[in-house]
Formats: structure tokens, C-alpha cells, sequence
């Protein structure tokens, strides 16, 4: 049975949301604009190093589209972005002896950036690297990919010192649009329609010595890398576990005794760990209820009184006093807004999109 709530979990580093903001700024918007209707904090986004769910992704994408009236901007904000900006993947990755070796650690080590796709390595009469999307990606698809795609490309330059785009040829899963020339600067050949992203690499230039290659700088980073995957896996800080189980119940929500008992310490153990944490029991439970909340409201059709019920309040006027108070508006208002903008695909499994706001990354 799919989950209701998928995208309630972790979807993305914030620093990829950062070098939007950063190249919105670049263009001109103040933050309040690139914000707008996002319902992120600029400070948090900035100083927080939490991941950020697939539906805050996407009103902030969506946001900028319609601010930018640039389809292509994925790709902008891809070629922009430094190797820093991938932490000890990026490192590691430039450390590396080739190009085939840097790209074995993007698909081992991806995860610890983001979790809506994975990637897979396949031969036939050429070497080429598969996108599989864990979500349905819907109107932000072109963004995302354009990124992903024009950021990869930025840090392999950086490894091989070469232009890559007689080397590349890619195949996109969406329709050709009218802007295809744009895609010219990521390879010479591009193809539309494909049933995945699809990159075809030259098999010379898989052998290609990286530039910066250091043994041990490689295995410094890999050691940081696997260390900070090994701690996402094992469910990361206490904030982050707790949001992930408040996400993941129905109905009323664990009391803050039931929680503490679930993570086998006592309350008082409880929210002083939290409070190490700079975080308090009650935040987090508001956190995941107006994100849900906001969720219902907007993709389905349920009652207000049968959202308040799942989210735990019985009383409905109680929930609608406490939505009031969280956005300044009532459930009802907020539904007849809540209509997405999503740019030129905004129509493509847009009703595919939830939300979380923030997790805290372990």
C-alpha cells in the first residue's frame, strides 16, 4: 500500500534550495519575494542544516519560476553551483583518481544529499548513468533534472579540466520544450520523451585523470562521507527521529510521556535532549500538524472536520483557531488559495506533491 504521506520524509540538502535563493538574489529579488507563499524562514533555510521535504522544494521552485519567468532555470543554478556546495561528496569526488571512480561515489554516497532518486550505471554499446525517480517529480521535474544535470556536469569540468558536451548525450523524461536550444549547453545531443533521464558518457572519458587527485584527501573525505551516511541511516539526532515518528502517526498524536517511553528515556531525559537540541516537543508536534494540515487542504477533497479528526483535535473549531493562529488564516481560506504555480509543467502530477518543511539532517 503506497503511503499517504511519502513526502512527509526527507527530500533534499537545503543547500540546493540556498543556491536558488542565491540566484534568485543574483537576478535581483529581494528574499521576501523569493519567499513569498513558501512558508520558509530565510535565517532557518540559511543557518539550519536541515533537509527540506519534496512540498517545500516545490513551492520554492515554484515560486521561482513564476518570479524568474525562466523555464530553464535549473540549469542556471546548476552551472553556478561550487563543489563545496556537496559537502565531503564533492570533495571526495575531486579527490578521486577518474572520472569513473568520482562517479561510483555519487551513486554510493547520494543518498547523504538527497532521497528522491537513485542512481544506476549501465553498458550496452556505451557506457551510461540511469536516474530513477523514488517520487513522482510532477511540475518540478525539469527543474530538478536541469540542475542536477548542469551541477554534475559543473564538477566533472572541475575533476577533468575539460568541456563535456561533445562527450555527453542525454536523454530527458519530458516533452521537448520550446527553450530546447538552452539544453545545447549541457551536451551536443539531447533527446525528449525518454522514459528516464538518461546520460550516455564517452568511454575515454570515464578513464580521465582528475586534475586533483589525492589518495589521501580521498580517504579522509570517503571516511567523513560514510560517517555521516552511517548516522542517516541509524535515524540521525533525536529532533529528527521524533519528527520522522510524529509524520508517520494517524490520528491523535504520542503525548510527550508516550514519545519519551518510545525512545526509552525519561520525560525529563527527553526534553533536556531535545533542548540540547534547541528544539521542544510541542514545536516539533505544531510543525508536522500544519504541514499535514496544510497537505489536506490542499490535495484532497476531505472535510475540514475530517481533517481536524485526523490530525487529532476533536474539537474542528479548535483546529481552526490553531491553523489561524499558525498562518493567518482560516482552513477554508487557505484551501481556496492553495493552488499551485508550478512554471511550464505545472500541470504534470502536480497533485503528487506533499509536505514536511524541514528535517532537521542527522
Amino acid at each position: 500500500m503506497k503511503d499517504e504521506f511519502w513526502p512527509l520524509r526527507p527530500a533534499l540538502h537545503p543547500v540546493y534550495a540556498r543556491l536558488l535563493c542565491a540566484e534568485m538574489r543574483r537576478r535581483g529579488f529581494a528574499p521576501d519575494a523569493i519567499l513569498a507563499g513558501t512558508r520558509l524562514d530565510w535565517q532557518r533555510l540559511h543557518e539550519d542544516n536541515s533537509f527540506l521535504s519534496f512540498e517545500a522544494m516545490r513551492r520554492l521552485i515554484g515560486q521561482c519560476l513564476q518570479l524568474s519567468q525562466c523555464p530553464w532555470l535549473g540549469m542556471d543554478v546548476g552551472f553556478q553551483t561550487q563543489v563545496s556546495a556537496h559537502g565531503a561528496l564533492g570533495a571526495a569526488m575531486i579527490a578521486s583518481r577518474n572520472l569513473s571512480d568520482a562517479l561510483c561515489l555519487v551513486q554510493r554516497f547520494s543518498p547523504m544529499r538527497q532521497q528522491m532518486a537513485v542512481i544506476h550505471f549501465k553498458f550496452d554499446t556505451t557506457f551510461h548513468v540511469e536516474l530513477e525517480e523514488l517520487v513522482a517529480l510532477g511540475g518540478i521535474r525539469e527543474y530538478l533534472l536541469g540542475m542536477l544535470v548542469a551541477g554534475l556536469a559543473q564538477l566533472l569540468t572541475t575533476l577533468t579540466g575539460r568541456e563535456l558536451q561533445t562527450a555527453l548525450s542525454i536523454e530527458w523524461p519530458f516533452a521537448r520544450p520550446a527553450w530546447a536550444e538552452q539544453y545545447q549547453r549541457l551536451a551536443r545531443t539531447n533527446a525528449f520523451g525518454a522514459p528516464c533521464l538518461r546520460i550516455r558518457i564517452d568511454a575515454e572519458l570515464l578513464t580521465s585523470p582528475s586534475l586533483a587527485a589525492d589518495e589521501e584527501t580521498l580517504q579522509l573525505a570517503v571516511r567523513d562521507c560514510e560517517l555521516q551516511l552511517q548516522r542517516l541511516q541509524a535515524g540521525g539526532s533525536l529532533s529528527h527521529r521524533v519528527r520522522l515518528q510524529l509524520a508517520q502517526s494517524e490520528g491523535a498524536m504520542p503525548s510527550l510521556d508516550a514519545m519519551a517511553a518510545h525512545e526509552h528515556m525519561s520525560a525529563r531525559t527527553f526534553i533536556r535532549r531535545l533542548a540540547a537540541e534547541q528544539q521542544r516537543y510541542q514545536q516539533l508536534l505544531d510543525e508536522v500538524r500544519e504541514e499535514r494540515a496544510c497537505w489536506l487542504l490542499r490535495q484532497t477533497e476531505l472535510s475540514i472536520e475530517v481533517i481536524a479528526s485526523r490530525l487529532g483535535y476533536v474539537d474542528t473549531s479548535n483546529f481552526s483557531r490553531t491553523f489561524k493562529r499558525w498562518l493567518g488564516q482560516t482552513p477554508r481560506q487557505f484551501r481556496q488559495q492553495a493552488r499551485p504555480s508550478l512554471g511550464p509543467n505545472a500541470n504534470e502530477d502536480s497533485h503528487e506533491a506533499a509536505s514536511f518543511g524541514m528535517i532537521r539532517q542527522p
